[in-house]
């Protein structure tokens, strides 16, 4: 049992965080206050190969794993959330149905597009009335001759207002429901029919696009179904087991930067006479930060590998997803904690991870949710006959 990365990973790493830090990071406050990624840096990141790291190498993309992906989302997690959160939707949520389960020429007709990030992807599955309970979609799509005529609203989609492509969701056989009745679809923002509605306001993450998206009479060629009529929403619930691992590669990412700040400040914040560092109050903070990183690291990286062997990872990728997004909740709290006044003000970096952090806990699945499905497996696991 080898835990260490392969070389090839870490010079990954270390590509990717040079970005970060030298390219993303100090223009970190101009995309807070803009809502907007500069397009040199999103022009940089397509020439890079980023929004290509989930598509395989035959369509042009990278063909990364899911750990290499992981990887790659914990590093670009270290710095301002928004590029992280365009292209973990593109990459993530918003390509794997076409790559897992479309039709050759879907994958022919749009992933050599979506890896050189010249068609932005998004995925949309929530909608007013079905959001934990997302089996209860109103969406609906009618086949008439050879197009599917869609009608019904999605909302909370990120990537929403800058997506060229998206994974549509919609009830084809309302008698069957989710057990047959939902279908997938690759929608264009071009076909008749589509637009984007509210861009929404949001607490924080700023400058990662989310919105409605609205289908009125929209018409989506009968070649576009992803995957068999009626297996969207099984479908759906295969492509959100990898985008919990990798939300978990973000919240890694968000940890381990609040921590090196909080390290860093306790050393040189002086109360009573010496560095804040030398309390224990602080001590105990920075232990508990630094545990529990790892922890979720080693959750995240396990899962993401035993993803990469074929297991079907359902129980241990809502672990990643409920265990990290509540770690960064606590790591977070405790960096403003250290920081004190500081940690509050808007000058510092602090209170933007604070603010970001909060929504790990319920996109993707709230953990509410994914504390559900880990005791549904558990009790699948071990059936007892009475």
């Amino acid at each position: 049992m080898d835990f260490t990365l392969p070389e090839e990973v870490q010079v990954l790493r270390r590509t990717i965080r040079k970005f970060v830090e030298e390219v993303v990071d100090p223009r970190s406050q101009e995309i807070e206050e803009t809502e907007k990624i500069p397009q040199e840096i999103i022009d940089q990141a397509k020439e890079m190969g980023l929004f290509g790291i989930s598509i395989p190498e035959e369509y042009g993309g990278t063909g990364l794993s899911t750990l290499e992906h992981c990887i790659i989302t914990e590093e670009l997690s270290r710095t301002q959330k928004a590029l992280g959160s365009l292209i973990g939707a593109h990459t993530g949520i918003g390509s794997t149905g076409i790559v897992k389960f479309g039709s050759e020429e879907l994958k022919r007709k749009y992933l050599p597009r979506m890896a050189r990030g010249e068609l932005i992807a998004a995925f949309a599955l929530t909608e007013p009335n079905a959001g934990s309970d997302a089996a209860n979609l109103q969406t609906t799509a009618v086949l008439k001759g050879d197009k599917w005529i869609l009608n019904g609203m999605k909302h909370f989609i990120t990537n929403g207002p800058v997506a060229d492509i998206v994974t549509v969701m919609a009830v084809t056989d309302k008698s069957k429901g989710a057990r047959g009745g939902i279908t997938a679809f690759a929608v264009e923002k071009n076909f008749p029919g589509f637009s984007v509605g509210t861009i929404e306001k949001k607490m924080g993450m700023k400058g990662a696009y989310t919105s409605e998206l609205i289908f009125e009479d929209c018409e989506v060629p009968k070649e576009n179904v992803i995957g068999e009529v009626g297996r969207g929403y099984a479908n759906a619930l295969r492509i959100l087991n990898k985008g919990r691992i990798t939300l978990g590669a973000s919240c890694v990412g968000s940890c381990q930067k609040l921590l090196e700040f909080s390290t860093v400040y306790a050393q040189q914040r002086v109360q009573f006479g010496q560095p804040i560092a030398s309390f224990q109050a602080i001590q105990w903070m920075l232990a508990e930060m630094a545990t529990l990183t790892e922890a979720a690291r080693w959750l995240t990286y396990r899962t993401a590998w035993a993803a990469d062997q074929g297991d079907p990872v359902i129980k241990e990728s809502s672990m990643v997803k409920l265990f990290a997004s509540e770690t960064l909740a606590k790591v977070a709290d405790m960096a403003v904690q250290i920081h004190g006044g500081m940690g509050y003000m808007k000058e510092y970096p602090i209170e933007r991870f604070y603010r970001d952090a909060r929504i790990s806990r319920i996109y993707e699945g709230t953990n509410e949710i994914q504390k559900l499905i880990i005791s549904g497996q558990l009790l699948k696991e071990y059936k007892v006959d009475v």
